[in-house]
Parts: C-alpha cells; sequence; structure tokens
C-alpha cells in the first residue's frame, strides 16, 4: 500500500507529496520504471519483426540492474533491482497497431520526467503521467497482472477486430523486483488529457449503494464524483446529436459484450466534463484551461481521444484531433451550455471469481443486491448500459414543423369560400332540375300517387322502403347532417337547397318530387307537418 511520507495539499497533477508504495519511494520507483523501459525497449528493437504466436503471450523477459551497472546497464543511483517485461512481442504488435513508434514510446516514458499523480480511488495504486499527455503508468497488483496475462490472447483478438474502442488500451505490463518486493506496472492511454481543464469528472458504474463521493473527496481541487452525485448535478444528463449519440452507445455495447464474454466486472467509465462556456468566461482556451498548457506539437498514438473510439468503422487511421475540441466529445446540457466529454472505460482487471462471488453474496443479504457494484458479469453489464443510454447520455431531439397561426386560420377560410362555390352551384342545378321535373310531379298528384306515401299522409315514411328508396334516404341523411354543421347560421330555405347538392342525383328526383307534391297538398288539406332533413 501506499502512504506519504510529506504533508502537503495540491490540485490533482500535484507533484508536491512523496508517497511511497511498498517501502520504495515514489522518486526511486520513477528512476526504475525509466531505467527498465529503457533498456528492454532498446533492445526489442534488434528483434526482427513477425506474427504473433501463442507462446508470445506467456513469455518474460528479464534483466538485472545493478546500482553500479554492467556491461548490458547503466550505472545508476538507486537500489539494485530486477525489471521483468511480460509477452514484449505482443505489447510491441499492440503499440504497432496504435502506430506508436519505438522511438516516440522511449521518448515519452524515459527522456522526459514523469509526473505523479493524486489516486481517487481507494486501490491505493500509484499513478504517473508522461510528460506529453500520451501514457499512464499504473501500479496494479499480482492477481491484476496474472489476470491481464490470461487476457491478453483474447484481448488481442478484439483490437484486431475494432481498433477503435472505449476499453483501456494497453501498452506493456512490467514488474520491479528489489529487496523481495515485486512493484507490478502497466502502460495504458490517458483518458482525461492534463492540458483540458475538467470542471466535473466521475468515476460511474451503474449502481447507487454507496456510490456518492467522500467528504475527504470532496474537498480536494478537483474531485472525482460518483454515479448519485451525477445524478444531483445533471440530473437531465448530457445531450448529444443524433449519430454521436448512436455512435457512442453502439461502441459502449460493443465493450460491454467483450468485457462479459471475459467474465469481467466491477468496471467504471471515467467521464471528465469541459464546460466550454465557463472556460470562455474565466479567459482561457480550451487548450490552455488546465494544467501547465502544454500540448504535444503533434498526435502520436492513434484511436486515443475519445472522440475517435467512438467514430466510423474504424478504417481510417488518421488522427481526427483538432485544437478546439482537444479529442473532446462535443456535448450540451438541457440549458444549451456548450461541453467537452472526455471518457473511458477502466478498471477492467476485476474478474467475477469466487471472492467476487462471496463479496456479492453477504452484501446481497444486508442491502439490495441488485444496487451494489459487484454483480455477476452479465447483469452488470445490462445495468451499466441502462444507466449510460437513460441517465447520463442523451439523443437531442430534432425540431419538429409547427404550422404557424397565418397558416391554420386560412384554411377555414378556404374551406368556407369552397362551400360557398359549391353551394352557388349546386343552386343553379337544383332550379335546373325542378323545371324539368315539374311535369312529372303533377301526374304523381293527378293520380294519387306520391314516391314516398300516401299523399293523404305526407308525414308518414312507408315502413318497407325499396331497395332504391333505401340508398336514397340514407343519402338524405347524411347530406342533412354535414349541412347543418356547415350552416348553422342559414335560414330553412337555406338548408334545403343547401342539401340537394351533396345529394346523388337519383336522391335530388326524389326531394324534388316530394317537395313539389307537399306544395299541391298543401292547397287540398291545408294541414301540412313540415318536416326538415
Amino acid at each position: 500500500m501506499s502512504t506519504t511520507t510529506e504533508n502537503g495539499m495540491g490540485g490533482p497533477w500535484s507533484t508536491s507529496r512523496e508517497k511511497t508504495y511498498k517501502k520504495t519511494t515514489s522518486s526511486a520507483l520513477k528512476g526504475a520504471i525509466q531505467l527498465g523501459i529503457g533498456y528492454t525497449v532498446g533492445n526489442l528493437t534488434s528483434k526482427p519483426d513477425r506474427d504473433v504466436l501463442m507462446q508470445d503471450f506467456y513469455v518474460v523477459e528479464s534483466v538485472f540492474l545493478p546500482s553500479e551497472g554492467s556491461n548490458l546497464t547503466p550505472a545508476h543511483h538507486y537500489p539494485d533491482f530486477r525489471f521483468k517485461t511480460y509477452a514484449p512481442l505482443a505489447f510491441r504488435y499492440f503499440r504497432d497497431l496504435f502506430g506508436i513508434k519505438p522511438d516516440d514510446y522511449l521518448y515519452s516514458l524515459v527522456n522526459e520526467p514523469l509526473i505523479e499523480l493524486t489516486n481517487p480511488g481507494a486501490s491505493g495504486s500509484l499513478f504517473y503521467l508522461t510528460s506529453d499527455d500520451e501514457f499512464i503508468i499504473k501500479t496494479v497488483q499480482h492477481k491484476e497482472a496474472k489476470f491481464l496475462q490470461r487476457l491478453l490472447p483474447g484481448y488481442y483478438m478484439n483490437l484486431n477486430q475494432n481498433p477503435r474502442t472505449l476499453l483501456p488500451k494497453f501498452y506493456g505490463l512490467y514488474c520491479i523486483q528489489s529487496g523481495g518486493i515485486n512493484i507490478r506496472l502497466v502502460v495504458m492511454n490517458n483518458v482525461l488529457p492534463r492540458s483540458v481543464k475538467m470542471h466535473y469528472k466521475y468515476d460511474l458504474k451503474g449502481s447507487t449503494y454507496k456510490r456518492r463521493a467522500s467528504r475527504k473527496e470532496r474537498e480536494k481541487a478537483c474531485p472525482t464524483y460518483k454515479d448519485l452525485d451525477f445524478q444531483d448535478m445533471h440530473e437531465e444528463g448530457l445531450y448529444f446529436d443524433a449519430e454521436t449519440y448512436n455512435n457512442l452507445m453502439k461502441t459502449l455495447q460493443r465493450d460491454c459484450r467483450v468485457l462479459e464474454s471475459f467474465k469481467i466486472m466491477d468496471y467504471s467509465l471515467l467521464l471528465g466534463v469541459h464546460v466550454l462556456d465557463q472556460s470562455q468566461r474565466d479567459g482561457g482556451e480550451p487548450g490552455q484551461a488546465g494544467g501547465d498548457g502544454r500540448r504535444p506539437v503533434g498526435q502520436r498514438v492513434l484511436y486515443s481521444t475519445a472522440m475517435e473510439s467512438i467514430q466510423g468503422d474504424g478504417k481510417a487511421a488518421e488522427a481526427l484531433t483538432t485544437d478546439d475540441t482537444m479529442g473532446g466529445i462535443p456535448a450540451k446540457t438541457h440549458k444549451e451550455e456548450k461541453l467537452l466529454i472526455f471518457l473511458g472505460i477502466i478498471d477492467i482487471l476485476q474478474s467475477y471469481r469466487f471472492i467476487k462471488k462471496l463479496e456479492h453474496s453477504w452484501k446481497a443479504l444486508v442491502y439490495d443486491g441488485d444496487s451494489v457494484s459487484v454483480h455477476r458479469p452479465a447483469f452488470y453489464a445490462s445495468r451499466f448500459l441502462k444507466f449510460m443510454s437513460t441517465r447520463v447520455f442523451r439523443k437531442t431531439q430534432p425540431l419538429r414543423f409547427s404550422p404557424s397561426k397565418r397558416t391554420r386560420t386560412s384554411i377555414p377560410a378556404l374551406k368556407s369560400s369552397s362551400q360557398e362555390i359549391l353551394s352557388s352551384q349546386a343552386d343553379e342545378r337544383n332550379e335546373d332540375r325542378r323545371d324539368r321535373l315539374g311535369g312529372a310531379c303533377s301526374l304523381a298528384s293527378l293520380d294519387g300517387q306520391a314516391v314516398f306515401g300516401s299523399y293523404l299522409r305526407p308525414d308518414l315514411v312507408p315502413a318497407n322502403p325499396s331497395f332504391y328508396e333505401g340508398s336514397s334516404m340514407g343519402t338524405i341523411s347524411t347530406s342533412s347532417i354535414f349541412v347543418n354543421v356547415e350552416n348553422q347560421t342559414e335560414d330553412r330555405d337555406d338548408v334545403a337547397s343547401s342539401s340537394t347538392f351533396t345529394l346523388e342525383d337519383s336522391a335530388i328526383c326524389l326531394t324534388s318530387e316530394q317537395s313539389t307534391m307537399d306544395v299541391d297538398i298543401d292547397r287540398d288539406d291545408g294541414s301540412v307537418l313540415d318536416v326538415y332533413l
């Protein structure tokens, strides 16, 4: 475990505190790391390139570096130590896959001093960052190093299929032996660039049990918040455009499927949020908002930024980082604040073994089993994806067309004008039909027969109308309803005339004939019941 040997307060990138890890000071550890990596990588360049074989994943090379030096190693002022390199040919392939040249790798790790970072987690690991923001060196436990060794063949296959991933990108696994103590190290990609100020930083698992930053963590200059803190501070989530959101969720689903196949759980999404509006108010540029403002001349690692990790199908091999975004993903809040998002999956070296199963069992007895972070891999992946897709990341809804008030009010006016035209045309046709049907109506009255019943009781409708009469009556009823709705302010004569233009020709003949008979009967009996349809 690491302990602090000097008191001091510093920011998230402070180097004012000297730490010890397994009784080894941080300065001695950094010197041994640079000496060992410098020797092994330089020695590896003499070996010819070839395809990676299965036995290459289990090769361990060892070299002894005494303080007085030897024929192969330089002298140094640190205690004697032995430096081990795991699967050197396999990791060389991984570095080549991401476009990392041996000279660039050595320059980043050896020629420039390493920067010690404060540890936001409870693992007690030490973190070192290279000066160009490209690589992170982390101390790992023995079981994590062993698990990574077993993971390498599957990891190799996954990177071949998809180099664009949010999973950690491992570039080397090493071990320092000194005084009977083993210190294991892993070199990974850096998720949060030091040159960009992170206004918010989160470690998200998708669980709720004890997922709130402690009081001690909140007192730090750049605290790392957790799931419940995110829901309180970003209740509405972070909004992306449709294409970015789909690419991001597709990448997360693919990565979670890989982790589930390896029976990995308890991983986290490290999320850094840079608020562009706040940075501009503070008078800084995105690339000069934090850290020492330094940025390498050119990006040397492919697929290392958040934007590259989710874009496209992996066929393009060009670095897409620009000075405006610094590799971050553009996003917005529900208040339209502009953001840059930096993210990556971390802590994947935890397998669901007997100890983790036992931990989940006793926690489930006391608390809700589905709310604790330790869970079986399938459930953990499902809960992780659900939390990210519904609570953290959201899709910006496209604007829908809404008709203007002028457009809405012009539609009824158009209807009424067209109906008036049709009504006037119908009136003219009705006048012509009445003239033509005048004789027919007189003959019907002379014969004492009416189409709809006896002329003695014009208010009666026959009980068994013929098919022709029934269809005509049905048409009349429908038309009368339409006329009553559209012409509520007109008098009865207008309603009668308006109803006729919507009827079929046969119905018009019958209606006109009946109206004529009503007039004749009115003259004879003097007792007429007006029926308005």
